[in-house]
């Protein structure tokens, strides 16, 4: 595959033969050659589970303290009051059959889907459509809820899911490379503490293999399991 040249200039800048402390890593994305846009600083770890297990599945939500760096658009599927209560809390689309007419048409123009527990029913039918797009609510995610005015001020604040793939591999968004490092630094350790929580009780042997840190457009950098560890304590 071919590279660009900011591409090469950011990867020589990195020592491959050693692995980086988190801090240092972040630094080190920010001192790379910058892009036409404000890049997603974005967190790769790789766990020591075996997916194939239902037992083993890795997944939750978290709220990053200082958010994403991104606007989010909230769809939420209620009627009454908790419609209105999802309109004050500032989600983008509230509604029910009608936006499950739109979505079975083809729209999809959200990031999050909230639904009321009463709802699944028929949002329900649209399971072919958002799951596998990773948008189908969910009560494990705190998307299918009776609080919904929470549910959306998380979604909007900064609240991101995270779900293990086939080889064992999660990847989540944890700000912009425009935020300043330690903003970067608490989002990181937030999201990891949260994954160390979301530890299966069946997974055997060393849970957290190996963690890298990437910009958009940028090579990944690689972190020294321990010092991600000791940064949690």
């Amino acid at each position: 595959m071919k590279r660009s040249n900011r591409y090469k200039e950011s990867l020589s800048k990195i020592d491959r033969s050693i692995r980086y402390g988190p801090e240092e890593a972040i630094d080190l994305l920010k001192a790379m050659p910058g892009s036409k846009f404000d890049e997603t600083v974005e967190v790769a770890v790789r766990l020591g589970v075996d997916p194939r297990h239902a037992d083993q599945i890795v997944r939750g939500t978290v709220v990053l303290p200082h958010g994403t760096g991104r606007r989010v658009v909230v769809l939420v599927f209620a009627k009454g009051e908790r419609e209105k209560q999802a309109r004050e809390a500032g989600a983008d689309y509230v509604g029910s059959d009608e936006y499950i007419k739109k979505i079975s048409d083809g729209w999809l123009d959200f990031d999050i889907a909230i639904a009321t527990p009463d709802m699944m029913s028929s949002v329900g039918k649209l399971g072919r459509i958002l799951g596998p797009r990773g948008l189908m609510p969910n009560p494990k995610s705190g998307t299918v809820t009776l609080d919904v005015r929470r549910a959306v001020r998380d979604a909007k604040t900064g609240q991101i899911e995270f779900r293990v793939d086939k080889a064992g591999n999660l990847h989540a968004p944890i700000g912009k490379i425009s935020f300043d490092t330690q903003k970067i630094l608490e989002n990181f350790q937030t999201f990891m503490e949260a994954v160390i929580r979301a530890k299966p009780s069946a997974a055997k042997g060393q849970y957290i293999r190996s963690v890298t840190l990437s910009s958009t457009m940028g090579p990944g950098v690689r972190l020294d399991r321990q010092a991600v560890l000791d940064s949690l304590r």
